[in-house]
């Protein structure tokens, strides 16, 4: 969205991805084929015991660490969307994301967990990934965790202005330490980041351990308003983003319209098979002056 390309049409960046793409063709093969089982080789059903009550419901701890301020004219200077600022062509164009990620992930069985990724660096999923958790934390009943889970190359707190720490690679490589102990807290209070934390050669077998699944049960457990937002690493670059694929509800896959190529979409794409569900978001689009479009709303010339 902060780089164009010629496009018209109708619908959010969602919807238009799908039409630019041959994404049904790019996921074929997700699932497994049904298999065939002989009656006779079934196991017999057991019993199972009841789950025991518990007298105190289980709440994800909240964040207690110092509040650092976001550096605004660094976010404006990047082109990144201003926290409070107008209304613009950009802001409405996330905002019509996130209502059709918020609907989604209503009910989702893995929780309030997206992942923003895209097949290459430099397609711009850091990009969306700030505008978006920037856009949710003016939801009035949100709390919102930005992940910077792009461990090889990670930025998010430098981009906000944020003195960084440790992160989610310590509070895995280190049980005794408490993830919540690692969330940077800024002066947006439904906004709060977490860093990637120390490089490990690791990052994979981590992720897949039943480690990760016990931290974000801790993130969330409780708190049906937290949504976690993943900046993940380039799909084809590093086998930690199918990892982290695996514990999203939803898979939000940057396609930069100017420069992704249908065949790089396949590749990432069959990359995405344990996440919940996957999404393309159209990055780099101008729209033509005929199309119906917010900018000519709000400010003519405003881009998306």
């Amino acid at each position: 969205m902060n780089k164009h390309s010629s496009m018209s049409g109708r619908g959010s960046l969602i919807e238009r991805a799908t039409q630019v793409y041959d994404f049904s063709a790019a996921l074929r093969g997700r699932a497994a084929p049904p298999v065939s089982v002989p009656a006779d080789a079934l196991p017999i059903p057991q019993p199972v015991a009841e789950p025991m009550a518990r007298d105190v419901d289980v709440r994800a701890p909240a964040w207690t660490g110092p509040v650092q301020p976001i550096d605004r004219e660094k976010l404006a200077e990047a082109g990144y969307l201003l926290p409070g600022g107008t209304v613009t062509a950009m802001s409405e164009e996330f905002r019509l994301v996130k209502r059709d990620l918020l609907s989604q992930l209503a009910g989702h069985p893995r929780g309030n967990r997206i992942l923003i990724c895209s097949a290459h660096s430099g397609e711009g999923k850091t990009f969306c990934a700030i505008n978006l958790a920037l856009s949710l934390a003016a939801e009035k009943d949100r709390e919102i965790l930005l992940v910077d889970a792009d461990f090889g190359k990670p930025g998010i707190p430098q981009a906000l202005g944020l003195t960084s720490g440790p992160g989610l690679m310590d509070a895995l490589a280190d049980p005794s330490l408490p993830i919540e102990q690692c969330v940077l807290r800024t002066d947006i209070p439904s906004l709060s980041i977490l860093p990637a934390g120390t490089r490990s050669n690791n990052d994979t077998e981590y992720l897949a351990s039943a480690r990760t699944d016990a931290v974000l049960r801790r993130l969330t457990e409780g708190r049906p308003d937290r949504v976690i937002l993943f900046d993940s690493p380039p799909l084809l670059a590093a086998s930690a983003a199918a990892v982290l694929a695996s514990h999203a509800a939803i898979a939000l896959l940057v396609v930069r319209a100017d420069r992704t190529a249908e065949s790089a979409l396949r590749d990432a794409a069959g990359m995405l098979k344990g996440a919940g569900a996957v999404q393309l978001l159209l990055n780099g689009v101008r729209f033509s002056a005929g199309s119906r479009r917010f900018g000519s709303y709000y400010a003519k010339g405003d881009q998306a």
